[in-house]
């Protein structure tokens, strides 16, 4: 069945009047009525991202995520992503247990490598160790969702001898792989077989393709049942009154950001209108304009990859 989700990073949204990030007190119980809000309309889904910078207010997304459990009935609490790369999938484990015993089985993880890496250095993690550290956490948190008692040896934490993790949540607490362009992680997921969700923030949609068809290739390959496999889109999503409304509400917030990332990274140029505006269109990578446009855009990547899952990243 297909879902629909709101997704977020907790932008903390900048003041150029002042020349300073809002308050992050104020943003984060702006983004607990938010969810509460999502949840009374009945969207399926919210997403938290995880940084570690002035921008964005969230750096633990389990926090967000335990906050809304108590104050939310039936929308499923995801991470959009965990950077487990850097996390230590015990502890992760353990906050995800207790948030879905406190959400009453509403829990998912989103496993990433993300795309900012101002957490390897903060949690002493090498940078040069980026995709072995992403395998091998992986795997750990993968065994400890599976297996009561855990014996497991790695490179890059202490092994555990005869370790049960408390409280133990009393299902599997589903985990998805959040991917960008890169196929080796497509081919992970598959062969894990574990749901993929795509993160489509540039470019034309139908560029990904190639990388859906592959996982589910893969996924078949390995043997995973095809009535469980489950394909999302994670996009930045706008929806306004008009195209127009969209230029004159948004473009200027989005730009403004696009640059101050673009600056930090060496892009050359600035993000332009012209560009903004190739990314609303059928080919493009927003999904942003009016209620109506978005609708057909929607459908067709609904069906152009089969998805099951659709996050609005707002």
């Amino acid at each position: 069945m297909m879902k629909f989700g709101i997704g977020m990073f907790g932008d903390s949204g900048y003041d150029t009047k002042t020349n300073r990030f809002r308050d992050p007190e104020k943003r984060l119980k702006e983004i607990v009525e938010e969810v509460i809000q999502a949840d009374t309309l009945g969207i399926d889904l919210f997403a938290m991202g995880e940084h570690h910078r002035e921008d964005y207010v969230v750096s633990s997304p389990e926090t967000m995520l335990a906050a809304l459990s108590t104050v939310t009935k039936n929308i499923i609490l995801s991470s959009g992503v965990n950077v487990i790369s850097s996390a230590d999938p015990v502890k992760l484990f353990q906050d995800y247990a207790m948030i879905d015993l406190l959400s009453g089985q509403r829990a998912e993880i989103m496993a990433g490598r993300g795309s900012f890496i101002e957490s390897f250095p903060l949690f002493g993690q090498n940078l040069n160790d980026y995709n072995e550290l992403f395998a091998e956490k992986l795997n750990l948190l993968l065994r400890l969702n599976k297996e009561e008692k855990i014996n497991w040896k790695g490179t890059f934490r202490a092994p555990l001898k005869d370790q049960t993790i408390f409280p133990r949540p009393k299902r599997e607490i589903p985990v998805w792989i959040a991917v960008g362009g890169t196929p080796t992680s497509v081919l992970r997921a598959a062969q894990l077989g574990l749901p993929i969700m795509f993160a489509i923030i540039g470019g034309n949609p139908r560029q990904f393709l190639p990388l859906v068809d592959y996982y589910k290739e893969q996924y078949a390959l390995a043997g995973h049942a095809k009535d469980k496999m489950e394909i999302g889109v994670h996009a930045h999503t706008y929806i306004g009154d008009s195209r127009q409304a969209v230029l004159k509400a948004y473009y200027p917030a989005y730009s403004f950001q696009m640059n101050r990332i673009g600056k930090e990274r060496g892009w050359s140029g600035s993000f332009t209108q012209s560009q903004f505006e190739a990314g609303m269109s059928m080919q493009g990578a927003l999904y942003m304009g009016s209620a109506e446009e978005v609708t057909e855009k929607l459908i067709n990547t609904i069906e152009l990859f089969g998805l099951t899952r659709y996050i609005a990243h707002i």
